[in-house]
């Protein structure tokens, strides 16, 4: 928790003192496959708890959170994780794969935090051009910037190995990327820490990734009642999400 803090700079002011603050809980539970485990792209091979999909690109596109009780920062916590669903579908891209888990996490015996969680795998294809999101004007905003000291402490953090978050060789020549890209969790992160600095009081937050954030280059985080969002340089709304 520490760590997170000193990553996010000053989001720690805005916790509550002893209990983990909002998506915090993505520090915990993390895989620990060996090395030898991981597929091409970092991420653990596919045909144990996930299975044999064929698509190789892997995306965490959003998901869907419930607070249901306070998590103490010296709490025991339990986590089960099941399969909610496998859908094929047909995008832009090609044909593509959504698979959505369902968490949650106890302690004490009470169920914490309720989650769905949403990855897609895609085909190694050109990006479609992203899609306009109509989102409606800011009543709060700010201007921030992810760079790669920020996305390999999100990955150190995370014991995430995907490459496209510190590989720039691999991102843009595998994945074909423009560069490193910022962790889906991480924009999560930065709009609730957002929300928080203005007042917020989640008990449900759900988030969709429409569009890539890439390192190094400046992007707004917005708020208008209780919606949020996050758009980069060019105009393009890479995160959209709601907070009740």
């Amino acid at each position: 928790m520490r760590r997170l803090a000193a990553a996010l700079g000053d989001a720690a002011e805005r916790w509550r003192s002893g209990f983990v603050p909002p998506l915090a809980h993505w520090l915990y539970h993390l895989p620990e496959d060996d090395r030898s485990a991981l597929g091409p792209d970092g991420h653990p091979a596919r045909g144990d708890f996930l299975p044999p999909i064929a698509e190789p690109k892997r995306m965490w596109a959003g998901g869907r959170v419930a607070f249901l009780a306070p998590i103490a920062i010296d709490a025991v916590i339990e986590k089960q994780t099941t399969i909610a669903a496998i859908t094929r579908k047909l995008g832009r891209s090609g044909a593509m794969t959504l698979v959505t888990l369902r968490h949650e996490i106890s302690t004490d015996g009470t169920c914490a935090i309720e989650e769905e969680q949403d990855l897609v795998f895609l085909p190694r294809a050109p990006f479609a051009p992203p899609r306009a999101i109509d989102v409606p004007a800011p009543a709060a905003s700010r201007v921030m910037m992810a760079d790669a000291t920020l996305l390999f402490r999100f990955s150190a953090l995370t014991f995430n190995a995907h490459r496209i978050h510190y590989d720039r060789d691999y991102a843009r020549d595998v994945e074909g990327y423009p560069d490193l890209v910022v962790h889906g969790p991480l924009q999560a992160m930065f709009l609730m820490n957002f929300a928080l600095e203005n007042g917020a009081r989640p008990s449900r937050f759900a988030y969709r990734g429409h569009a890539p954030l890439i390192v190094d280059r400046p992007f707004t985080v917005a708020r208008n009642g209780p919606f949020l969002w996050v758009r980069d340089d060019s105009g393009t709304v890479t995160m959209t999400a709601r907070i009740d």
